[in-house]
């Protein structure tokens, strides 16, 4: 085995783990895949020999070209597009493979996600790395530009919004979940309004990402009265509902004459849905949900 081969093997033994924390860092699959190709090159071209943790050095520089991206986005601005969510993990009802579960560690659902998107970039990194990886400040510091003391402020102030969001913990028994899921739709197409009430938790959240192209679509509705005149309103009789887990909890991915529509994902907490994340623009829809669709 030459020195690429081995440089090669040794990274794939790091390329779950990294994608984990890209994901987290990012909330996108296509960039935190972007970003873990570019940490390979980085290291193709540096080598190893002098890399005493190579786990720990690949971990850094994963979170640094994560943490330019983060930035770039940033200064784009992408956010006054209206209601963008974070790609979901979407797979078929059954056992996650192991790359979903180290995406889907430490129960990052798309309700976090989302209150990731909403902290600075160096927030970001400082909680990502500490709070759910167990980086040391003092590692962190020096890829925010801060002394450990202000990154550990940055990992507060962090943890204070997602805290602060209240961010639902779902039912554990997922057959109870998909059992309110399909309610929810059956009293949808049946156009039973005080059904749908009554499987909505007063307080229920809908976000919807209609995509770049229909901005103004892509808008937050909250309460059960008003997600459940949605809901009608949305309902197709053409749509075919595929079950499927949308990271890690009861969703659906819908195709309209064979074709993709949109992923709901929902969050059900004893026994009524507290919050429903829907992207409804097709080409997302078919890259994230390939594993779903690849069957239909």
């Amino acid at each position: 085995m030459d020195e690429n081969e081995w440089l090669a093997d040794r990274f794939e033994e790091h390329r779950v783990h990294l994608r984990a924390v890209a994901y987290r860092m990012l909330g996108s699959l296509t960039e935190a895949d972007d970003a873990v190709q570019d940490t390979w090159l980085r290291l193709s071209r540096a080598g190893a020999s002098e890399v005493g943790n190579l786990g720990g050095w690949l971990t850094t520089i994963v979170a640094r070209v994560c943490l330019n991206m983060l930035r770039s986005r940033h200064t784009r601005r992408e956010e006054s597009l209206g209601v963008h969510l974070p790609d979901p993990v979407i797979s078929p009802e059954g056992m996650l493979q192991p790359d979903e579960e180290a995406l889907l560690a430490d129960s990052v659902g798309l309700a976090l996600l989302v209150v990731l998107d909403a902290l600075s970039p160096a927030e970001r990194l400082a909680f990502v790395l500490h709070d759910m990886f167990e980086l040391p400040f003092e590692e962190i510091a020096p890829m925010v530009g801060r002394s450990p003391a202000a990154a550990r402020q940055l990992a507060s102030r962090a943890r204070r919004r997602v805290k602060g969001a209240g961010i639902p913990a779902p039912d554990p028994d997922l057959a109870r979940q998909r059992d309110v899921v399909d309610a929810f739709f059956l009293a949808a197409r049946g156009g039973d309004f005080d059904a749908l009430v009554a499987l909505l938790h007063p307080d229920v959240v809908l976000r919807s990402d209609f995509g770049s192209r229909r901005p103004a679509a892509s808008v937050v509705t909250r309460g059960a009265a008003a997600v459940a005149r949605q809901a009608l309103m949305a309902a197709l009789p053409a749509a075919h509902l595929r079950p499927a887990l949308v990271n890690g909890a009861a969703g659906v991915v819908v195709t309209v004459g064979g074709r993709p529509f949109a992923v709901m994902g929902f969050t059900v907490t004893e026994g009524k849905i507290v919050e429903i994340d829907a992207i409804a623009d097709p080409e997302r829809v078919q890259r994230v949900a390939a594993a779903v669709l690849s069957d239909e």
